[in-house]
């Protein structure tokens, strides 16, 4: 290491890491990333974008066998397995090499290793057991991740049992496959086995799949699951796997009784934990709940100078929101005025799941168990133009409004696109946006943004295509 002397180490190079640099770098610091795998992290490596690049050759193998409905015949329709998973190990690769090459342009040294505190304002670095040296800067952000979280008895081995990392790289597709967990990444994976033939079986521990969604949107998506094939069992739990030579035997108990679900695979998505592990917490004021590091609205950690953002801290643990607290926490060390602490409400969730579900803000649950009186708006896919076009009239978007200051609290969607409609909404609440606002909007036509629209009149009685 040619330099050992900084103005802030991150370490870790993940969304909320190597954004936190960048942004550094941006506003003259002298910025250095310890990252011992991959740029780019999890998230770009071995979560968001790869799975997406997988979803994406799920989505148009779906959708081909419709293709007569748009007046267009093919014939030996197939999928290649090894080139879908290559595809996605590319771009994943192409898009961490694109991180190497904005931490160059924006001057923030990248060292390969692993990082742990050494002391005030210390951070040692060491690669496949060795001492690679000890690096100094007044301000440390640990932003370190998480990792799949493991349940007693049903821990992966990487062959029958998967995490997510073995679900990316299938050698073979499974002809059956039981998925536990259904929050975003349970049901990514079985939208995408599911879509190339594999037998799905979804078991969720709650009431409903989706659990942390509103409630209408968990309801449409199961019935979606279902009439894809899918088998869900809500109120389930797993409480054994017996594993043969290329199969795995569930005992499953619902309702208080038993039942045995045979499988060739099975993937573990019950949450994540912390790596709060051999990054140098003993000794330190750094507070660790429940597997994550405790911090406060700047992201300060009980240890002067020390700092933690991301999955590495608390919910929701989503790459934007780690990339968000990045900059937040810099741009606060920095000194910059007009620096907001980060509302978590204000922060969209992703599922890219067939269909689609994306959302903001409080469910109407959460909303009326704040104390709020509620106006609701609910608008179908099928009162929009452009969604009987694309051939998806399965959708709707629902709409929380505050009834007394016409604040709008919560969007929920599900259908065609909502993932990329979502933002909408996002800007609505960072704006404050009343529903006044909204309805004033004028939205193109015809466009699936339509939807948003007509589910904000819908809420004051006022939605004009249903």
């Amino acid at each position: 290491m040619a330099e050992t002397s900084f103005d802030l180490i991150v370490v870790g190079g993940g969304p909320g890491g190597y954004v936190a640099a960048i942004r550094a770098g941006q506003l003259g610091m002298k910025a250095a990333v310890v990252e011992r795998e991959h740029l780019g992290g999890i998230c770009l490596n071995w979560g968001c974008i790869p799975t997406k690049v997988l979803l994406r050759s799920s989505e148009l193998f779906h959708l081909l066998p419709r293709l007569e409905e748009f007046g267009i015949s093919v014939t030996g329709i197939k999928f290649d397995l090894a080139k879908i998973v290559a595809r996605s190990r590319k771009i994943a690769d192409l898009h961490s090499k694109g991180v190497a090459a904005l931490l160059k342009k924006n001057k923030v040294a990248h060292i390969d290793g692993h990082g742990a505190l050494a002391g005030p304002g210390k951070v040692k670095v060491t690669k496949d057991g060795k001492d690679v040296g000890i690096l100094s800067a007044k301000h440390i952000i640990l932003a370190t991740g998480a990792r799949a979280r493991t349940l007693p008895g049903l821990e992966p081995d990487g062959k029958l049992v998967w995490t997510y990392k073995e679900a990316m790289v299938p050698a073979t597709l499974p002809k059956s496959l039981l998925v536990i967990g259904s929050g975003a990444i349970g049901v990514e994976f079985a939208s995408f086995y599911r879509s190339l033939g594999a037998n799905v079986t979804v078991v969720e521990v709650l009431d409903r799949v989706l659990p942390v969604e509103d409630a209408d949107i968990s309801a449409l998506a199961q019935k979606a699951f279902q009439k894809q094939g899918m088998k869900v069992l809500t109120g389930a739990a797993v409480k054994s796997l017996k594993k043969g030579a290329n199969s795995v035997t569930a005992t499953v108990e619902q309702g208080g009784k038993s039942q045995e679900i045979a499988a060739e695979r099975v993937i573990l998505a019950v949450g994540i934990v912390g790596n709060v592990e051999k990054i140098g917490l003993e000794g330190t004021k750094v507070k660790v709940e429940k597997t994550h590091v405790v911090v406060d609205e700047w992201l300060r950690t009980g240890e002067a100078g020390v700092y933690a953002i991301g999955d590495l801290v608390g919910p929701p643990w989503l790459a934007h929101k780690a990339s968000h607290e990045g900059v937040i926490c810099v741009e606060k060390i920095a000194g910059l005025p007009d620096v907001h602490p980060l509302d978590v409400t204000k922060i969209p969730g992703c599922t890219y799941c067939e269909p689609q579900v994306a959302s903001i803000g409080l469910t109407e649950a959460a909303a009326k168990a704040k104390g709020h009186e509620v106006r609701v708006g609910k608008f179908p896919y099928l009162g929009n133009a452009k969604a009987t076009v694309l051939g998806d009239r399965e959708g709707l978007v629902k709409t929380v409004f505050d009834a007394k200051t016409g604040e709008l609290l919560g969007a929920h969607m599900i259908g065609a696109e909502v993932t990329e409609l979502i933002q909408g909404f996002s800007i609505a609440r960072t704006l404050e946006s009343t529903e006044a606002e909204l309805m004033h909007t004028v939205f193109p036509h015809p466009t699936l943004s339509e939807t948003v629209h007509e589910a904000v009149l819908a809420a004051y009685g006022r939605a004009l295509h249903y």
